[in-house]
């Protein structure tokens, strides 16, 4: 279980909300959520290795679980990746493989080698067994907070980890509204859940590397049309704000966590809020320009 706890106090004025919480998933030794869901699926695939693709998070996840197991681990990763997270990945022990522009053409590039080689791909946000793993931070919310919560907030990426939360919401607290939010620039997830379809949508770039999908997963378009209330985009200026407001107030996380944050001044009024701060695996350079030169972030 990781921690829930009070907000410190610039963190909750920045918000503009006393009754501010941070689920502290950025605590867990690999420093993000995904752990929660990668050693089942892993079990579950088992084979002489797994494959799969990822900006840094979930093929860390993915290559600590596959120790954990006894297998190889093949991540496929797009250029120009965060450093810290290339780092991570090369000390758990991945075999790395760069493929590709983006996130998803790297994913491409990872189902091709996969059934080339006859191994098994993990799909980050396709696998049923992710969801079900994640219901558990909901639970823990819901048994760790103090009064029941008006709000939770999750950052989406391929959407897996607000799927499983809020499912977990909806079936112990209904009155909880279970706000997802992506970033504006890579808004596929939100757009396919306002259509209740994945579709294809603009994408352009942003510093939330974990936010970053291009194409929407059927799975958790899915899921998300019963596990979500409230879809936000937030801005790159809003995210780079909201980071450095975080580690300001010595909650030292990446700027996919920082979305959550972000979101906060959209919410509608109610109190006790939770923000799933979902990782803390971040790229220096990335908090430096947002101190340095805010105006270069798109408002």
């Amino acid at each position: 279980m990781t921690p829930l706890e009070r907000a410190p106090a610039a963190l909750a004025a920045f918000a503009g909300r006393d009754g501010l919480w941070l689920k502290r998933e950025d605590l867990h030794e690999l420093g993000m959520f995904k752990w929660r869901s990668t050693l089942p699926v892993v079990r579950q695939l088992a084979g002489d290795a797994v494959v799969t693709s990822s900006t840094g998070n979930h093929g860390a996840a993915v290559a600590w679980a596959c120790k954990e197991v006894g297998v190889r681990a093949i991540v496929f990763v797009p250029p120009g990746g965060s450093p810290p997270k290339l780092a991570l990945l090369e000390r758990l022990g991945a075999e790395i493989r760069v493929a590709g522009h983006d996130l998803d053409e790297a994913k491409d590039a990872a189902r091709s080698y996969a059934t080339a080689q006859g191994l098994p791909f993990f799909e980050d946000g396709a696998e049923p067994l992710q969801y079900e793993a994640y219901e558990a931070i909901g639970d823990e919310i819901l048994a760790q907070c103090e009064s029941q919560p008006a709000v939770v907030v999750t950052p989406i990426g391929n959407g897996a980890l607000a799927g499983g939360v809020g499912t977990a919401l909806g079936k112990r607290a209904p009155g909880v509204l279970r706000v997802g939010v992506v970033a504006r620039e890579m808004p596929v997830m939100a757009a396919s859940y306002e259509a209740d379809a994945p579709v294809d949508v603009p994408a352009g770039r942003t510093i939330a590397d974990g936010l970053a999908v291009r194409v929407a997963i059927p799975l958790a378009v899915e899921r998300l049309r019963t596990a979500v209330d409230l879809m936000l985009r937030v801005s790159e200026r809003e995210l780079a704000e909201a980071l450095v407001a975080c580690h300001d107030a010595a909650v030292a996380i990446e700027p996919s966590a920082a979305a959550a944050l972000a979101a906060v001044p959209k919410l509608p009024e109610g109190d006790p809020v939770v923000l799933v701060l979902t990782g803390r695996n971040l790229d220096p350079a990335v908090l430096e320009r947002a101190r340095r030169d805010p105006d270069s972030f798109a408002v």
